[in-house]
Parts: structure tokens; sequence; C-alpha cells
């Protein structure tokens, strides 16, 4: 049976109790009845956990808008979300894939039909237009803001229900999942915040409401096993589908995940960064098979720039990099070796 001690006494001009000077935790207020086991310090946690969902919530849900697509098997619906202010909406490739219509639902209750601006399967999105004005939209967030622990909250329309909110934290970076088209998609953010059919193509943000992700998929034989595509990824394709509507990728034929790099080999051969890339896994008769990657291998430049992280790869495989011949600097164990690689051009789907 647990003692509860009773409450602090003051004396006059406000003297606390001597006998009671060891309390260190915060009752509660005189103002609340006494529950067993909750402590004023507990309640102001709470509180703050709960401020803090609320703030984010009125900060990106605005920006969130309901996705229904048209197709000529039928249609589904999903999410998206606002990224600037003249009409730029950031969503799932699987939501919009091969629609002939796409009907967009804002926050406020407007409707409209959004046109397709471009769609990059292998990492499951799409950017959308829509031509409205007094648009909320939503920032990225770097990925120095990104930290596994943090509040991560998702905001969508899962089974039709508008503008649903989930929390719960980011769980580990750096994930690599399926996409719908077979093909692996890296540098995945993982969550336990819930999600349901419906949720995908919307944010998963943080306690200031910036994206962390978009929500892309989830375990339905699992319980709080989620993932979102990380927003340095979704700001770097989001960009490119803006630029040019689709995205020219170079392909090497391997995946890949983020990884710090041991200090002592940075320092050896005086790397700047002090993470990389390593191989997961070689495809064989790649481009990466012929010029001799090997699983856990670490890549940390390509004809001198910086490795990184996954997204550096990506950035420097777009466009002119596509069947030029490249220096790649590799680690391999302790061992610093050069090995020349010619990227192929992905075919689109």
């Amino acid at each position: 049976m647990l003692l509860y001690p009773p409450r602090r006494r003051r004396f006059a001009h406000g003297r606390q109790d001597p006998y009671r000077s060891w309390v260190t935790i915060q009752e509660v207020s005189d103002s609340g009845p006494d529950i067993p086991g909750i402590t004023g310090s507990d309640t102001a946690l709470l509180d703050a956990y709960s401020s803090a969902v609320v703030r984010a919530v009125q900060i990106a849900g605005p920006a969130v808008v309901h996705v229904r697509a048209e197709s000529g098997s039928g249609g589904g619906a999903g999410s998206g979300f606002l990224i600037s202010p003249d009409g730029f909406i950031l969503t799932n490739s699987h939501v919009v894939h091969g629609a002939r219509r796409v009907q967009i639902g804002t926050h406020d209750g407007r409707e409209t039909t959004a046109d397709l601006v471009g769609d990059d399967p292998d990492t499951d999105l799409a950017v959308l237009r829509i031509h409205l004005g007094d648009l909320r939209y939503i920032t990225f967030a770097g990925r120095d803001r990104i930290r596994v622990g943090q509040i991560a909250i998702a905001i969508g329309n899962p089974l039709g229900f508008d503008h649903t909110v989930t929390a719960g934290i980011v769980s580990a970076l750096g994930r690599t999942v399926p996409s719908r088209n077979g093909r692996r998609i890296d540098n995945v953010l993982q969550t336990d915040a819930p999600l349901n059919p419906g949720n995908s193509g919307g944010p998963l943000v943080g306690s200031d409401g910036a994206a962390l992700g978009v929500n892309t998929a989830m375990i339905p034989s699992a319980q709080g096993i989620c993932f979102a595509i990380g927003s340095p990824t979704a700001e770097f394709v989001a960009s490119w589908l803006i630029k040019e509507g689709r995205i020219r990728r170079g392909h090497l034929g391997i995946a890949v995940q983020d990884v710090p790099l041991p200090q002592r080999w940075v320092r050896a051969h005086q790397l700047r960064q002090g993470t990389g890339v390593r191989v997961l896994e070689v495809v064989p008769k790649s481009a990466a098979a012929e010029c001799g990657l090997r699983a856990d291998d670490l890549l940390v430049w390509l004809d001198h720039q910086e490795i990184a992280g996954t997204q550096d790869l990506h950035r420097l495989l777009v466009g002119d990099q596509v069947g030029r011949r490249a220096r790649l600097g590799v680690l391999r164990g302790p061992d610093l070796i050069h090995l020349w690689i010619t990227p192929r051009e992905r075919p689109a789907e």
C-alpha cells in the first residue's frame, strides 16, 4: 500500500514547513482533486505534450487536402498537402498514378480539379497543382531536424474521415521498403503514429508543424510500424517534378542505407563528412555489379562530391550524370578505394 504524505503547509510570511523541505516533486495544485499516482509535474508534462500536438495541427492542418482519383478501373482516395502558396500539392504516386481526373478537397471545404505536374513511382511521390487563392502550405523539416524519438503527427483522410490526426514518435531512420512497383525506396522514416488506408500522401509533421515526411505505407499484420518518405527526399523529388515533370535518374543497381562513418576512418582519409551510404544489396548485371561494388561498401563521394547520405546520392545521379563515367569513392573496411562507374538511365514506368 502506498502512503501519500500530507500537503505542504505554509507558515506566516510564506515560510515552508521545515519538516517537508525534502520534497522535490511539484505537488498537485490545491485547486484540483487528489489523484493517486499523478503529480503536478506529470500533469504539466501531459499538458505540454497536448499543447505541442495542438499547435502542430493548427499550423499544418489547413494545408492538408483530400485527394480523389478517378481512373478507368474505378478510383481511389488518399491525402496530400500543399507545399507552396501557388497551389503545388505533394502526395503519393500510388494515389494518383494512371488517374484520368483528380479532385481536391481543401481544409475550408472548397472543391477543385488538380493538374498532374509530375509522378515518380520510384519514390512513391507525385506533385499536383490547383489554382485557388488563400492557400496555406507546409514547409519541409531539414535532415538535421529529424531525430529518433521526436513527436510525429500524421494528418490525413483515413477511410474517408477528413483531417484525422494521430500521433506517435519517429521510431527509426534510414529504413528501406519496397515501392508499389517492386523497387526499393531508400531512407524511409519509421513511425508508430497510426496510419490507415487513406492516410497515404498526407504529411507526417513534427511539433513545429514542419513536414518530417510523406506518409506512404503501413504493415496490416503489424501494430505500430508505419512508414513515411523522409522530407529531404520528398523536397528533392518535388523540386525536380515541378521543374521538369519527371526525374531523369541514374540507376546504379543498389539498395542503400544512411549510416555514420567510423571516426578513425574519417580522420585517416581526411573526409569532411561524418556519414555515408552503406550498400545493402547489389543487383546482378547492374552498373554497380559491373564496376565491382559489394554489399557493405560505404559510398563517400562521387567525382569528389561528398555523399553524406542517400539524398546526396540521388542528387548526384540526376540529369547530366546519367550515362557519364564517374569515379566513386568507396570505403571497403578501413581502405578508401576508387571505382569507375557509369550510371544508366532508369526507364520511365
